[in-house]
């Protein structure tokens, strides 16, 4: 029987008339969290008793107001950043475009340019094909087999009509770390903004605004155990950003639109949850990635850990499993209780090898042989266990009814 889940986990159920009910371990916290009790319980009153528009002067309004300028204060003092900065949306898609739309649309000059990566997500990488399609120049600085950028090549890139540079803090697929303030600083020496994707970092890896040197940082409640639907970016105060929406005058005609308070509150619930245990979480779920790639490794033939040596994030783990195509490793262990990814949810289903792990140089076919688990607050030791030893059943299966390359025990 698996072991319980500590006491700030989060225990999850399959639901009735879904697959079969059973207890599943989940190892997808990159993907998104289960909503953790303390947010729930900070939100449920915003949905019934303090309903009232932000907007509006009378006693439900300001009330609100209150609760929303008090998880604006809990999400910058996350950051280190002033609350004032803080502009609440619907999530860091919405982040991730306004960033850059905001940007890059409103700069002077006929010959405007941006700069990111080949491993950045497809809410920067969509939004850069779109700028295309309005005549701005983009650069994709690759990446080695690190998954590590290289600042100097950042430097290469850019040029006089260069906008901004928008690297991602923590990778969501291999959970490498970028050097975030180095590159800040090369992009403000050329008088350069700068924007980072920190959707992955947060309460992860200490995030300092101030010191990471950043302009602009877009964040999401829902990969901290707050509920889908609200986000943020985080803007320094003189950073020349623009509206790409049109209506009210919401969050200081930045993003218009009725807040949504209820989502906002939950966000900052999770923020002060991890002001207070992130460090020691960190830890623990560090303890936790270590002993699943040795169990894999030591358990599993062909099986390698993706960018290992690199800095990373605490909770996540990428692994090629030599001969196995990940989507059929994934449903065997959903069809075991537990619930693992091929790689990113937003690209789930795609014909195509992931780009960030082809960007690393992996062949097509090893891309598809990997499989990313995340882990988060509820997942112990036990279950880490027992998702080795149920990888290593899964896999030895797979080889013997459809063999796909020659595998290295």
């Amino acid at each position: 029987m698996r072991d319980q889940p500590p006491p700030s986990g989060l225990p999850l159920e399959r639901t009735a008339g879904g697959p079969p009910f059973m207890t599943c371990c989940y190892f997808d916290h990159n993907a998104t969290t289960p909503v953790a009790p303390e947010v729930l319980e900070a939100m449920l009153p915003l949905l019934a008793e303090d309903f009232g528009n932000a907007s509006s002067i009378h006693h439900y309004g300001q009330r609100a107001k209150h609760h929303l300028e008090t998880a604006r204060r809990r999400l910058a003092a996350l950051i280190h950043g002033d609350p004032n900065g803080i502009v609440f949306l619907s999530g860091a898609t919405e982040a991730d475009n306004l960033a850059l739309f905001g940007l890059v649309r409103y700069a002077p000059g006929p010959d405007r340019h941006v700069v990111t990566t080949t491993i950045e997500h497809p809410a920067i990488l969509a939004a850069c094909d779109q700028l295309e399609r309005e005549d701005v120049q983009v650069t994709r600085v690759p990446v080695g087999s690190s998954g590590v950028i290289d600042p100097g090549r950042i430097r290469q890139a850019l040029r006089p009509g260069t906008v901004v540079v928008s690297v991602m803090h923590a990778n969501n697929e291999l959970g490498t770390v970028q050097p975030i303030a180095e590159i800040a600083r090369i992009a403000h020496e050329a008088g350069v903004l700068f924007h980072s994707d920190g959707v992955q970092a947060l309460g992860k890896i200490p995030v300092d605004v101030e010191a990471l040197g950043v302009d602009l940082y877009s964040i999401t409640g829902h990969k901290v155990y707050a509920p889908k639907g609200a986000g943020a970016l985080w803007v320094r105060k003189g950073t020349p950003l623009g509206a790409i929406q049109f209506g009210g005058h919401q969050e200081r005609d930045r993003r218009p639109g009725t807040e949504n308070v209820a989502g906002a509150v939950a966000f900052g619930a999770a923020a002060a949850w991890l002001s207070v245990n992130a460090a020691t979480e960190a830890a623990r779920l560090a303890a936790l990635r270590d002993r699943l790639e040795s169990g894999m490794i030591a358990k599993v033939p062909g099986a390698s850990v993706n960018c290992a040596s690199a800095p990373r994030t605490p909770n996540t783990s990428s692994i090629a499993f030599e001969g196995i195509n990940s989507e059929a490793l994934g449903i065997a262990l959903d069809l075991k209780g537990f619930a693992v990814s091929g790689g990113a949810a937003c690209s789930s289903g795609a014909a195509q090898p992931s780009h960030v792990l082809t960007a690393i140089g992996l062949s097509p076919d090893a891309s598809r042989s990997t499989v990313r688990f995340s882990l988060g607050r509820s997942n112990t030791a036990g279950q880490v266990d027992e998702l080795i030893d149920a990888v290593a059943i899964s896999v030895s299966r797979l080889r013997a009814i459809a063999p796909a390359g020659k595998v290295h025990a």
